[in-house]
């Protein structure tokens, strides 16, 4: 196992991952802006070390800083957290070829789904359901509308290399389309340093179900179930829930299974994500692999009791999967999260300020970074905290996680907790119909 881990991130995740890097009784290495030089969570840690000023491309996107915070702490080992570098081959090559172990997947995996074009690709080669889309897309208007036509309107257009909802636009018809292309082509550009996008047939009211997977070193892949996160806004999660409401359970978990064994032939050897596309007739197609933690793990931790960090650690640190998890598991209860964000609730825009007052509630699980008198600034994701309950039935669940959100107590910055609880009361959600348009149905009836 290993000795010292530097913990590569910010925020909620870091705080989560020292937390269980001190329960496994592995020295912690935290890393933190100028912006971040208060966090709460820097105490949780052993060491930690200042990587730069608040922009993000000059501290927790500096790679030559996190490699010599890992040296000089001779940290064995490196937890990227999710976002920033998290999806980054290079790094993960780089931070490997300094001798410590990157925790993730190995960084082919990491090259290998971090294009979402090559990745259908290779969905669709091991015979998962990949819907139509095209490959990149040329500069020329002609092959990019005859594309679009053999897809099928509407279409969406989506960064190769991207994620989080960012530079995804649709066109309903030839006419929409180059505008479309010429905007997600300037945001892709500056999102990810890659311009490249491509086509997606665009299903109307989809519902986003996700499959969480675990692999070893040794040739083993398990699934822990699936997630639903249906409920957006600007192609953004704001709740997860598992397990899915309101679906076929046998299907849903044959698809778990094909997943598992498919990602088994293929030699995935560590944490991952295969995200899916659920169309209103129930039929399922692959959108993407995320190659990390994902931000809602917690929902799996909470109805499987697996503590996902350690299992990602003890994985990476060459134990076989038998060996990390139990033989059987059994999906337990119901837990629905929501993320809370520093933003208006009604446009969605960041708040950046003071968090004058800053109480969470209690008697439910609260993940954050911040604490009262802490300061959100525009320079990161404006996510205060996620909020989780965790109850024996669904309907419960929501009543636990509505009784939370109201005792949360947050002033000096917007927030969007009153959206929040307006989609958890609307009787679409009560009724498992969920789609990712149902957070904008909401706010707009409101």
């Amino acid at each position: 196992m290993f000795t010292k881990v530097v913990v590569a991130n910010r925020g909620a995740v870091a705080a989560r991952v020292l937390r269980t890097l001190r329960a496994m009784g592995i020295g912690s290495v935290a890393v933190f802006s100028d912006a971040d030089a208060n966090a709460p969570y820097l105490a949780l840690a052993d060491e930690a070390y200042r990587i730069g000023p608040a922009p993000a491309r000059e501290s927790y996107l500096d790679v030559a800083a996190l490699l010599g915070v890992a040296r000089a702490s001779g940290a064995d080992a490196l937890h990227p957290g999710y976002g920033f570098l998290s999806e980054n081959a290079a790094f993960a090559s780089a931070v490997e070829a300094a001798g410590v172990r990157f925790i993730g997947p190995s960084p082919r995996w990491i090259e290998a789904m971090g294009h979402k074009t090559r990745a259908r690709e290779l969905a669709a080669a091991h015979g998962m359901p990949v819907g139509r889309g095209s490959t990149v897309l040329s500069g020329d208007t002609a092959s990019m509308l005859a594309a679009a036509e053999a897809i099928g309107y509407p279409v969406l257009v989506k960064p190769a290399s991207g994620g989080g909802g960012i530079g995804m636009l649709p066109a309903r018809s030839a006419a929409e389309l180059p505008a479309a292309i010429d905007r997600a082509t300037s945001m892709a550009q500056r999102g990810f340093a890659n311009a490249e996008v491509y086509l997606e047939r665009l299903v109307e009211r989809p519902r986003h179900v996700e499959f969480q997977v675990l692999g070893d070193r040794h040739g083993s892949v398990r699934h822990l179930f699936e997630r639903d996160c249906s409920v957006q806004r600007r192609h953004q999660k704001v709740i997860e829930e598992s397990p899915a409401p309101d679906v076929d359970r046998a299907g849903v978990d044959t698809l778990a299974d094909r997943i598992a064994a498919t990602l088994q032939d293929m030699g995935y050897d560590n944490i991952g994500t295969v995200e899916m596309l659920m169309a209103p007739d129930g039929t399922f197609s692959f959108l993407e692999m995320n190659t990390r933690l994902q931000v809602e793990h917690g929902v799996t931790e909470e109805v499987t009791g697996i503590d996902l960090v350690a299992a990602q650690i003890r994985a990476a640190a060459g134990e076989r999967l038998a060996d990390i998890l139990p033989a059987h598991i059994e999906p337990a209860g119901h837990a629905i999260q929501a993320r809370v964000y520093a933003e208006d609730p009604t446009r969605f825009l960041p708040s950046p300020g003071p968090l004058a007052v800053f109480q969470p509630p209690t008697g439910v699980r609260v993940e954050t970074g911040y604490a009262e008198g802490g300061t959100v600034t525009p320079h990161y994701d404006p996510m205060l905290a996620k909020v989780i309950a965790h109850a024996p039935t669904r309907e419960a669940a929501i009543e636990r996680l509505v009784a939370a959100l109201g005792e949360f107590r947050i002033e000096g910055v917007k927030h969007n907790i009153p959206a929040l609880l307006r989609l958890l009361d609307s009787p679409e959600f009560r009724a498992g119909d969920v789609h990712t348009g149902l957070l904008p149905e909401v706010i707009a009836r409101s």
